[in-house]
């Protein structure tokens, strides 16, 4: 249930090599474990 209100994937746009955030945003990742475990996040860059 949880996975399903949370989302899995995220796009962010980058600008000169930065996020692209505004003021009040960020980027969290919460776990649905009782106990942490190594974590990998892959990235795929689309651009120019």
């Amino acid at each position: 249930m949880r996975s399903a209100l949370t989302a899995t994937q995220l796009s962010v746009p980058l600008a000169d090599g930065a996020l692209a955030l505004g003021t009040w945003q960020g980027i969290y990742l919460y776990e649905h474990r009782t106990r942490g475990h190594r974590r990998q996040v892959v990235l795929h860059l689309i651009g120019e």
